[in-house]
This record gives C-alpha cells, sequence and structure tokens, in this order.
C-alpha cells in the first residue's frame, strides 16, 4: 500500500499542473466555453454599462446597441452579433472573448429606413443561437 501511495502523489501533482485550472467540463467531458449571463438591446452604453434597455427604440435615438455579458469565460472564444431586419442578415458583428468574464457590443445607425421589426442572434461559432433578443424601431 506505501508503494501504491508514492507513485499517486506525484501522479495527481503532474495532472494538477498540466490541466488548466480554470478549465471547466460540462457534464458530457466537453470543454464549456463561455455562459451567456446577460444580453439586451439598449440606447447607449456607458462605462461599458448597458443605458436604457428596452424592446422599442425611436428612430431619434440615432444608434441601438446589443450588450451581451459572459461570465464564465473558460478560453478566448469567438461570438457573433448577427443583425437582422424582419428575416433579412443586414449584418454579422464576429466578436472575440476572453478569460474569465467578458461583455461585448455591437450597434448599428439608425435611418428611416431602418423603421420595423429587428432580431440580434447571439451564436456562438459553430453557429449556435444563445439568444435571440428583438426589438423594433419606430418614430
Amino acid at each position: 500500500m506505501k508503494n501504491i501511495s508514492l507513485w499517486i502523489i506525484p501522479v495527481l501533482l503532474f495532472l494538477w499542473g498540466v490541466l488548466p485550472a480554470s478549465q471547466a467540463f460540462a457534464e458530457d467531458g466537453h470543454a464549456e466555453k463561455m455562459v451567456l449571463e446577460r444580453g439586451l438591446m439598449c440606447e447607449s452604453i456607458e462605462n461599458f454599462q448597458p443605458v436604457n434597455p428596452a424592446v422599442v427604440f425611436s428612430i431619434g435615438n440615432e444608434e441601438v446597441y446589443c450588450y451581451s455579458e459572459f461570465d464564465p469565460v473558460y478560453e478566448k472564444v469567438k461570438i457573433f452579433h448577427k443583425w437582422f431586419k424582419k428575416d433579412k442578415l443586414i449584418f454579422s458583428m464576429p466578436l472575440t472573448l476572453s478569460p474569465p468574464k467578458w461583455a461585448s457590443l455591437s450597434k448599428i445607425q439608425l435611418r428611416d429606413a431602418d423603421k420595423g421589426p429587428w432580431r440580434v442572434e447571439i451564436q456562438d461559432l459553430e453557429g449556435n443561437i444563445l439568444k435571440t433578443l428583438r426589438f423594433g424601431i419606430s418614430d
């Protein structure tokens, strides 16, 4: 028994040093990339925090922001904010998240032609939709 404990300790120390301490694993054994804690649409950003979250925005605001906050982030990973007007993709903004937590944003400049229903899909690199944010632009 004494011989077994002599080799178990060095093996455990080796594994502890080789495996990243910040890496977490899901129940299925796959490494987790990040957790979307909060996603919302807002009028502006101040001190990297969303201001006046809403689902309907006035064309007079001039801008609308998509804010996404991830905590925790286990490894550097890309996400996308995909902006759709009605069902047409207008643009896709690639964003990089870094550990241990990260907030990201994208925005559009509003024009009269932008009135109507919109959505932003927050997607991971594989195209999985993490959250859909629906909003409208009006007078």
